[in-house]
């Protein structure tokens, strides 16, 4: 188990640095960079003694192996477009996406893990056909499409706020009132991500438990006398989802890398916000510190839910022995 842990974790080391190498070399290559935008208001020299006092002027490996040498140091850098550390930056928007995810994942886990336990468990009927449907819509709308059906909805009734996290006087008000105003902007931003993750947990658990309630044992239970929705939540069910809480790593850390199109679309001051401005501003650092996030978030996800299953399933420990 110890050896197991340490190739995921140094398998996960090497993902963030990759990933983000990846990403701040691409961002450098691409046409532009952060004073783009100030070409209209300064003169060439101005511009060009400003991308000397950011270090944009120096060769591409040079800015690499001066960024990787802070890397090693836990030092992304410094944000061209905010003029603060991109650490300090990320951390404050990961705690954001954090708090959107969280939410995200518990409607889709209360929506979608029940509806696929019952869709899964009936052989036929009126109830299992509405649930399929649904799902294959759910699945089949591209998530800006359905984060701008949601805000429509919401501005058109007035029923939810459409942007941002809190309202603009939010950070005057105690914790009470703010708590209950990051309520109301919650649900546009969180069932935009967490409707198509519904409707995949939905089919997961639908195919897991078609295989579970054709068990021996479940037919066993039967025989002993016990009922079809008791001998289903007592014993298909538990087998069932096995195999589909494996999958939750993956789909927590694409939670906080998928965000980016929501969080654009509601104006949710998270990673996948400030990964669109860094990208729009070619802050290269800012763009590669973004992405060494998700990725970590993905590793990190990824690492838990194994760690968990190995603990919770014995033939797990000793696949993983082998």
């Amino acid at each position: 188990m110890g050896r197991y842990l340490l190739r995921r974790l140094g398998f996960a080391l090497l993902l963030v640095l990759v990933v983000s190498s990846a990403s701040l070399l691409l961002t450098r290559l691409a046409p532009g960079d952060v004073t783009t935008e100030q070409a209209l208001v300064l003169d060439p020299e101005a511009r060009a003694r400003l991308r000397a006092e950011l270090g944009l002027d120096r060769p591409l490996a040079v800015q690499y192996l001066t960024w990787l040498g802070g890397v090693a140091r836990l030092d992304f850098g410094r944000s061209l477009l905010y003029s603060r550390p991109v650490s300090t930056l990320v951390g404050e928007r990961a705690l954001n996406t954090a708090v959107l995810a969280g939410v995200a994942l518990l409607l889709a886990t209360v929506i979608g893990l029940p509806l696929g336990a019952y869709s899964g468990s009936q052989s036929r009927g009126l109830g299992r056909a509405v649930v399929r449907v649904c799902s294959v819509i759910a699945l089949s709308v591209p998530p800006l499409i359905g984060s701008l059906a949601l805000v429509f909805l919401a501005a058109r009734t007035g029923w939810l706020p459409v942007g941002g996290m809190t309202s603009a006087s939010g950070m005057d008000q105690a914790w009470p009132q703010w708590l209950a105003d990051l309520a109301r902007h919650l649900p546009v931003p969180a069932l935009a991500l967490a409707l198509p993750l519904a409707a995949t947990l939905e089919r997961l658990q639908s195919e897991a438990m078609v295989k579970a309630v054709h068990e021996p044992f479940v037919a066993a239970s039967r025989a002993r006398g016990l009922g079809p929705i008791q001998a289903v939540i007592r014993h298909a069910w538990p087998v069932s989802l096995r195999s589909v809480l494996g999958l939750y790593g993956v789909m927590i850390g694409a939670l906080f890398s998928g965000s980016f199109v929501v969080e654009v679309v509601t104006s949710w001051p998270g990673l996948g916000r400030l990964m669109y401005d860094a990208l729009k501003a070619r802050d290269l650092y800012l763009v590669a510190g973004c992405a060494a996030s998700g990725a970590f978030f993905l590793a990190a996800a990824t690492l838990l839910t194994d760690v968990l299953l190995a603990f919770a399933d014995p033939r797990v420990r000793s696949e993983e022995a082998q």
